[in-house]
């Protein structure tokens, strides 16, 4: 009996009935009027993301969460100076009270990024590189990143009572652990740094590293990942990406080809002559040609069983499936010009002579 009214004098002595209710009556503001905010941000959001105003729905969108526990944190701390507390009793609530208001407001600012991140996405969207569509990503992450890590620093001195420089120095001395732990995690850090100098690739271009070939689709902190023509996602981790050999294909300028066409060698020479005017004349200003670079076709070698034409020509611009549907276009009309003009094509064969005694 005596334990139960040394705990009630803790918990209400000294306190009226007006300051109890004055407490409730803080809680109970805040809320509802966290309640009301939760409510108008949604329509708000709406109205806002129908009128393109992205940056403003982003806004609304972020603090529609966050708010109203904020404010409910914000009138229980109103609510407690009404209140008369035993000082260890009002330490610790006001310790919980402090630890409850970093996380929440940094809960709102990692929210908030994605205003950032819309204003970004927005600029990066009207330019030409691709090299910012990179960086975009990047900032969201980091920022989030400094946000929880100057709340977790927050946190420990509000919960330790030690100067933030003392906390900073502790955590130099871990992180030297830390670090030499995580030696590939910096490694891939620093990768990701030298991509983003050197510029070897930009988002969506196709590239082949350790015989991946695929496009970039995204280039994070530690990693790169890379769509294959499989569709078998790759990741690459940014360390060892920037010490490897990259061949971009993306930033090829036009596509080559090359083919040796060979024809069988009982060819008369009219006729030779006669299948390289018909290929000069079906690559003669083709699509796709620039005129510093026109066709290359050659009666170039005498084959062990063919007579060889070799053809050259470049394709402007790099674009496969246009450059696909060219070759097979060119290649059905060699065929049939040759099959009118009775030249054949060659094909590995062996003739056998036999003596008779």
């Amino acid at each position: 009996m005596q334990l139960i009214t040394q705990m009630d004098s803790i918990a209400v002595d000294g306190n009226t009935l007006g300051e109890i209710t004055a407490f409730f009556a803080s809680f109970l503001v805040a809320l509802v009027v966290g309640r009301l905010l939760q409510v108008l941000c949604r329509p708000l959001e709406k109205r806002c993301s129908e009128r393109g105003h992205e940056s403003a729905a982003a806004v609304f969108r972020a603090g529609a969460r966050p708010l109203p526990f904020l404010l409910l944190i914000g009138g229980i701390a109103v609510g407690r100076r009404f209140l008369v507390m035993t000082p260890a009793l009002a330490g610790i609530v006001d310790s919980g009270i402090g630890v409850l208001t970093v996380a929440l407001v940094a809960w709102l600012l990692y929210r908030l990024v994605d205003v950032i991140d819309s204003w970004l996405t927005r600029g990066v969207a009207s330019t030409d590189t691709r090299l910012d569509d990179m960086l975009a990503p990047m900032v969201r992450k980091s920022l989030r990143v400094t946000i929880v890590a100057l709340a977790l620093v927050q946190t420990a001195q509000m919960l330790s009572n030690q100067p933030v420089t003392s906390i900073l120095a502790g955590l130099g001395v871990g992180g030297l652990a830390v670090a030499l732990a995580a030696q590939e995690t910096v490694k891939n850090f620093f990768g990701s740094l030298v991509i983003l100098a050197d510029k070897p690739f930009e988002l969506t271009e196709r590239i082949v590293v350790d015989g991946h070939d695929g496009t970039v689709e995204a280039v994070g902190f530690r990693s790169t990942r890379i769509r294959t023509l499989e569709g078998h996602l790759v990741t690459v981790p940014n360390g060892e990406l920037a010490n490897k050999t990259i061949q971009n294909i993306g930033k090829r300028p036009n596509i080559r080809y090359r083919s040796d066409i060979t024809i069988t060698y009982d060819t008369a020479p009219d006729k030779i002559e006669e299948a390289l005017r018909i290929i000069r004349t079906l690559l003669d200003g083709h699509a796709g040609m620039r005129p510093e670079l026109p066709p290359r076709v050659n009666f170039s070698a005498l084959n062990s069983d063919s007579l060889n034409i070799q053809v050259l020509f470049w394709f402007h611009p790099a674009d496969y499936w246009a450059y696909l549907a060219f070759c097979e276009r060119f290649h059905i009309d060699l065929m049939r010009q040759f099959n009118d003009a009775g030249i054949e094509f060659a094909f590995p064969t062996q003739t056998l002579y036999l003596k008779r005694p």
